[in-house]
This record gives C-alpha cells, structure tokens and sequence, in this order.
C-alpha cells in the first residue's frame, strides 16, 4: 500500500502523524502532571489554615472568655471561601467545581475530568473547653487553575495545528519543486524510449535532479549520435542488398535466362526431327522439355522476387496491383480487398522499393501460413508519413514469436527508413502496420 501512495502523501501522512503524536503526548503529560502540580500549588494555603487552626486554639485555650473569642475570630474572618469556620454538624464538599467559566467560554466538562483534580480541601479541628465545635476549613477555588490549564490545552492544539498547516504547506510546494522536474525526467525519458532524442529534458528543481536531468539529455545525445549511425549503416545494408539482388537478378534474367531457353529450343527441335516410332526417346525428350519449362517459371518467380523490375517503368501503384493480382490468381478462394494510393507513383528510391517489400513479404505469409478467408491490402499516403497496412483474419500467430528472416529483413528495412513497425493480433485479425516519413526518405535518396 505504501509504494501505492504518491509523494506528496508520503509526506503529509508522517507528518500529520507526528504532530498527533505530539498533541496526544501533550494531553497526557498535562494530565500526568497537572495533579500534583495543583496539589503543590495549594500546599502553602494548607499550611497557613492548619497554623490558623492552630493559633485559634491557643487562644482559645488561654482566653478568659473562649466563646466570646471565637464569635470576634470568625467576625473578624469575614466570609472568605478560602478559609472560613465551619460549625461542627455542617457538612462541606472539597470536590472540584461541576462547572468553570472564563473569558474564553465555559471550560468542558471532559477537560475537567482529564485533569483529574485531587482532593486538595482540608479541615482543621478548632476546641472550646475540650469539645470540638467547628473546623477551620481550607477550601480553594480552583477555577483560575483550571483555567490556566484550559489555555495552555488550548495553546497547543492550535499550535500543532498551525504548526500542521505550515509544514503541510511546506511539503506540498518543496514536493512540487521536486515532483515537476521529476516528471519532466519522466516524459523525456519516455521520449527517449520511443525514439525521440530532438527535445532535451528541461533542466530544474534540486541540484541532484539537475544532474539526472543532466545526464539524461547527454544521454539522449549519445543514443541520437548511435541511432543515426545505426540508421545511416541500416541503409547501406538495405542498399547493398539491393545491390545484390539486382546483380543476382541480372546474372538470372542475363545468363541462366538465355541458357534455358537455348535448352528449351533444342530439346523442341530435337522432338521434331526424332522418329515417331520411338517412343522411349519422345517421352523422355518430353520429359526434358517439361523440366525446362518448370525451369523457366521458377527463374521468373526468383527474378520476381529478387528485383521487381516494373516499380521503375510501371510505378509503385502499378506494381502493387500486379502483385496482388498474382495472389488472387495462386489463391482463388481467398477474398482479397485493397486500396492503393496513387499517389505512390510518385515516390521512388529506396522508399518504394521497402514498401513493395513490406506488401509481398506479408502477402507471401498470409499466403503460405496464416489460412485466411479474406485479406485486406492499404497503402497511402497521410500527410508526411506514407503508411501500409495489411490484415487477414487467418490464424494469426503465437504471443512469444519471434520475427521470421522475412519480418526481421523488413524490419530492418523500416528501421534504416525512421520508419516504425507493427505485427499484432487484434480482434482476431493480424495485422502489419508500417509507417514511413516521406521526407526522411526523400533525403536519403537524395544522399
């Protein structure tokens, strides 16, 4: 749960815990020691009624007149509360007052009892002629006290209030000077991930995460340095394998071509002028010319495949519809829907040449592999970004499949392009997806 909690919470929440902590220390410290500091408080008062008591005694002890004595102490003692003579038979109550007012308003009756006031009255025997007659009774008024208990409750309830907010408010705006440079740190990085090193991270908030965003943008340097090296050898991979293919294609259509068909010709005259009353021998020369002819087709499939040399004379467009056009025609029951920009005439290069790729690579699979009951072809151009997609509801393939030769060689295509590829399976169809930017590609034709 805690690694749940956002930053800002984990601040606040021990925070707010410790001041609670705090105020709850403070209420029971006041109530441990509010007792017998009342008690100490209201001791010296103690003394003096006992030594009251005491005095009265004596003089009463030593008067000619004791009753007459007393009558002039307890006039002369006037009606204080404190300490006054009680007659012996009066009851009194030394219990804390059921209820206290002040400036402030009324002090509760739960703080009262959280004080736990001692029993800090007292009563002194005053004698006349060996009987008891009275007390001199100390009995304080403890409101006051009460009252300076209240204020100081009160004192720190507020301050560990204020004292909360303050430090709430604290944290929140020191969090924020750290929260938004680390999400900063956060979305470049993100950028990073993607492939984009063209923004550098804003560099804020503490030194530490100046640094972090420091390094990360030095970072996000080297890897733009590395992915356009990386892009820069991708593209003379592509090319050199281009460059292959049209020489092997050139070597097929230019030696292995005219071989076969010389082949083709003699084997044809050879039937001609062979006796018809050999039967062996025709069916064997048969036998030859067939082979030949097999020869043949699968020299134009390689040449096909190796180098589609109509892109330049028919154009991209031309020569996507003649591709899908085969498919039809070696997959009759396969229903197969497209859309062609034309627009795709007019681009040439290396860009046409890894988008008819894209398109037969996938069409050769969905072909061979998937058992597909439709398949949907679409090329276009959107804006700045030439994209491909092709769609078959086929068996799709497995979630920890790796790429193929044929989906590694056109990813790799994609990639020396800038371009980005998908393979995916969604709503029970397979998907390939392939984005390229038309601009990158025209300048890496250009160069």
């Amino acid at each position: 749960m805690w690694q749940q909690l956002s930053l800002r919470t984990r601040l606040f929440l021990p925070l707010g815990m410790m001041f609670m902590a705090g105020l709850l220390l403070g209420g029971i410290a006041l109530q441990v020691f509010s007792t017998a500091q009342l008690a100490e408080e209201n001791e010296p008062a103690v003394r003096s009624a006992r030594a009251v008591a005491d005095a009265l005694n004596g003089a009463l002890r030593s008067s000619a007149n004791p009753r007459q004595t007393l009558d002039a102490f307890v006039q002369a003692l006037g009606t204080s509360e404190t300490i006054h003579f009680r007659a012996a038979g009066t009851s009194s109550s030394h219990g804390p007052p059921g209820e206290v007012r002040t400036p402030l308003g009324r002090v509760p009756q739960w703080f009262i009892h959280l004080l736990t006031i001692p029993q800090i009255g007292a009563s002194f025997p005053v004698m006349l002629e060996g009987n008891r007659v009275g007390d001199i009774v100390f009995s304080p008024d403890i409101s006051a006290d009460i009252f300076e208990k209240w204020v100081g409750f009160l004192a720190i309830l507020f301050s560990a209030i204020v004292l909360t907010l303050a430090t709430g408010v604290i944290a929140y705006f020191a969090a924020g000077s750290a929260l938004s440079p680390l999400q900063h740190l956060g979305e470049g990085l993100t950028r990073m991930r993607n492939g984009d090193y063209s923004h550098p991270i804003a560099v804020a908030g503490p030194p530490e995460i100046r640094r972090s965003c420091e390094e990360a943008n030095e970072l996000a340097r080297t890897l733009d340095t590395l992915s356009h090296d990386n892009r820069s050898l991708l593209r003379k991979i592509v090319s050199l394998q281009d460059d292959e293919r049209r020489n092997l294609a050139r070597e097929l259509h230019d030696e292995l071509g005219p071989l076969l068909f010389g082949i083709r010709a003699n084997t044809v005259a050879l039937i001609e002028t062979m006796p018809r009353d050999n039967g062996g021998l025709v069916a064997s020369t048969q036998g030859v010319l067939q082979s030949v002819e097999a020869l043949q087709q699968a020299n134009r499939r390689i040449l096909d495949h190796l180098r589609p040399l109509y892109i330049q004379e028919l154009g991209l467009e031309k020569s996507i519809t003649t591709l899908l056009q085969n498919a039809r025609s070696q997959a009759p029951d396969l229903k197969l829907t497209s859309r062609i920009d034309p627009r795709l005439n007019d681009v040439d290069g290396l860009l046409s040449q890894t988008v008819y790729r894209v398109i037969q690579e996938s069409v050769t699979n969905v072909l061979r592999h998937a058992q597909a009951s439709s398949m949907n072809v679409e090329a276009f151009i959107d804006g700045e970004e030439l994209v491909t997609e092709i769609s078959d509801d086929g068996i799709g393939f497995a979630a920890d499949s790796s790429f193929g030769r044929g989906l590694t060689g056109m990813h790799e295509r994609v990639r020396a392009l800038s371009g980005a590829f998908q393979l995916l399976r969604e709503a029970g169809k397979t998907y390939v997806r392939c984005r390229l930017p038309t601009a990158e590609a025209a300048r890496n034709a250009a160069g």
